[in-house]
């Protein structure tokens, strides 16, 4: 076994070792099952997983740089990730970080700051589209209710939306005959959608039906957690790195860290990656979405245009995380925040605070991932949709991370 392929072993073994004390931190492990047997049995302290990351990291600095750049970004991957696990291990110990200090530590970015009155000029065009009195959240609230998918149509919706997003994909992306998953409909969670990638090409999508769930939503989910998002995502890496290479390191995911910036970002602009153009999604939903949930598409085009006002507040989200976690504000003044500048109702307000207490920095990867990726990605493609397939597929395939994505 080469030097690099140790290091690769023993950095899984750490990112196992860490789950022990930190349950969200392994997202998906599909490599050797004795390995998780072993960290269960060990269970580890903290200052041992710590000592082991730092002399990892002095190991794969002293190993020799070369070979062509899926090694060279193999190897800042390890450095990255290993990083990243270290910076966990002494959050979990106690240090505090402020927000863009956590999120350069764990996620190797960290996001613009936005005044106030970047999202008060948003909102001004907001309330021109929804007037009436009271809060705008409210109004905003009220206006959407038609646009409800029903319960009991939900998942006949969402299979429409999968169906879609796959075919679309799998018209430009190679995937193996046996892939696949599973979607479940659950309660009580901070987010919304999430994918538990189970190696063997397969995940399980979980969506959480604790609010109402608008048509837009049901490509959203589709296309991020799904085709070409995480299940892509996931099931290339395993493909191209685990399979064809035997890189371990990809046999594993630790959630906090560099590769989740990526992960969310692709699997966010994936949905624009599947859709070129606002008109072709309008135009599938309109035809096959609006009329299997029940709903008047006579109004879809009024609809989205409130939704693209309603994106340019995706980094109001961020601003509400790093004043919580700063300390500036409490989690009833993020409340507030989230229903004045997001536009959320309160039950989604909270929701939001509660996924913001659990995942703190971690927002950054949805919104700055996105424009990264959106980036990267553009400038390589330029406006030709088989390119941007390509430059994706390319991109879903190999190591690079977020500091890559400046290239």
């Amino acid at each position: 076994m080469d030097g690099m392929n140790i290091i690769a072993e023993r950095y899984v073994h750490l990112v196992l070792a860490l789950g022990q004390h930190d349950p969200d931190y392994v997202d998906a492990f599909y490599g050797p099952a004795e390995w998780k047997t072993q960290a269960e049995k060990e269970k580890r302290s903290l200052d041992a997983i710590g000592a082991d990351a730092a002399e990892l990291s002095a190991t794969l600095a002293k190993t020799p740089n070369g070979g062509d750049e899926m090694l060279k970004l193999r190897r800042e991957y390890l450095q990255k990730q290993i990083s990243a696990l270290a910076a966990r291990v002494r959050l979990l110990k106690g240090e505090k970080l402020k927000f863009d200090d956590e999120s350069r530590a764990l996620y190797d970015a960290v996001a613009p700051i936005f005044p106030d009155s970047h999202f008060i000029q948003i909102i001004v065009q907001l309330e021109a589209k929804i007037p009436g009195n009271g809060p705008l959240w409210d109004r905003y609230e009220n206006w959407r209710k038609p646009f409800v998918i029903p319960r009991e149509k939900l998942d006949a919706v969402f299979q429409l939306a999968i169906k879609e997003c796959r075919a679309r994909t799998l018209a430009h992306i190679a995937l193996l005959p046996n892939e696949s998953f599973t979607v479940e409909y659950v309660t009580n969670k901070p987010w919304g959608g999430y994918n538990w990638f189970k190696g063997n090409f397969h995940s399980v999508i979980q969506v959480n039906t604790d609010l109402p769930i608008f048509v837009d939503r049901a490509v959203d989910l589709a296309a991020h957690e799904g085709y070409p998002g995480h299940h892509v995502y996931n099931s290339l890496l395993e493909k191209n790195m685990v399979r064809d290479r035997g890189w371990v390191e990809f046999s594993v995911y630790a959630l906090f860290s560099p590769q989740s910036l990526v992960a969310e970002g692709t699997a966010n602009f994936g949905r624009e990656v599947a859709f070129p153009t606002k008109t072709e999604r309008i135009k599938f939903e309109k035809e096959v979405l609006f009329p299997a949930a029940g709903i008047d598409a006579s109004r879809a085009d009024e609809y989205y245009a409130v939704q693209d006002l309603l994106k340019d507040l995706t980094y109001a989200g961020n601003e509400a995380a790093r004043r919580l976690i700063n300390g500036e504000i409490d989690e009833s003044a993020a409340v507030q925040w989230l229903q004045k500048y997001a536009v959320m109702e309160p039950a989604r307000a909270q929701q939001r605070v509660k996924f913001i207490k659990r995942y703190r920095s971690y927002v950054i990867n949805y919104n700055l991932g996105e424009d990264m990726v959106k980036r990267y990605i553009e400038k390589r493609s330029g406006a030709d949709p088989e390119k941007r397939w390509s430059e994706f597929a390319r991109l879903l395939s190999s190591p690079r991370l977020p500091r890559g994505l400046q290239n």
